[in-house]
């Protein structure tokens, strides 16, 4: 046996282990609640998107993952600069918060972080600016959720979920939960 066909078989093994390691920060899995720091969750999953700042010192980091990834998380991070937890938000516990009549953007925001840019569209006819994210339904499937506001006062006026038909042939991608 060659140096050669030893040689191949390993590059492909390190480069699978270095794919392995870069995702395993993907949701900040490495973090251990109520011991890593602020500093810690910025290095392990870079840097936040958006971050708010609440009056006790606490604050919260928003980690899109899209747009062709399925999850953002926010991190919270405690008064005393300790992780209190990860959430993975764009799921149905968290589009439940939403307050059609009453959140306004930025509530939604601070619920869901920033929507796919490219997916933002005002339609004019309507008045009515709509964000979207993606999302893996309940059943494992990709899945969009959109958000609609009235352009005059920016308040949600509905949001509504519906499949992602980007699969082959329109089939909906499977995606992990």
């Amino acid at each position: 046996m060659s140096n050669r066909s030893i040689f191949k078989p390993m590059v492909l093994a390190f480069a699978f282990c270095l794919v392995l390691s870069g995702c395993a920060s993907y949701a900040g899995s490495r973090l251990k609640v109520g011991i890593s720091s602020l500093d810690e969750v910025v290095a392990e999953m870079g840097e936040p998107a958006m971050r708010w700042k609440d009056a006790d010192g606490s604050e919260q980091l928003a980690y899109p993952r899209g747009p062709d990834g399925p999850h953002t998380y926010m991190a919270f991070v405690g008064p005393d600069g300790r992780l209190q937890k990860i959430v993975n938000v764009l799921d149905m516990p968290y589009f439940a918060r939403l307050e059609p009549g009453k959140s306004d953007q930025a509530a939604v925001l601070r619920l869901f972080g920033p929507s796919v840019p490219q997916w933002t569209v005002y339609y004019k006819a309507r008045n009515e600016l709509v964000w979207e994210w993606l999302f893996c339904d309940d059943t494992s499937h990709l899945a969009r959720f959109d958000v609609l506001f009235d352009g005059t006062t920016g308040i949600v006026r509905t949001s509504f979920q519906r499949p992602d038909m980007r699969g082959p042939d329109g089939i909906v991608p499977l995606c992990g939960r």
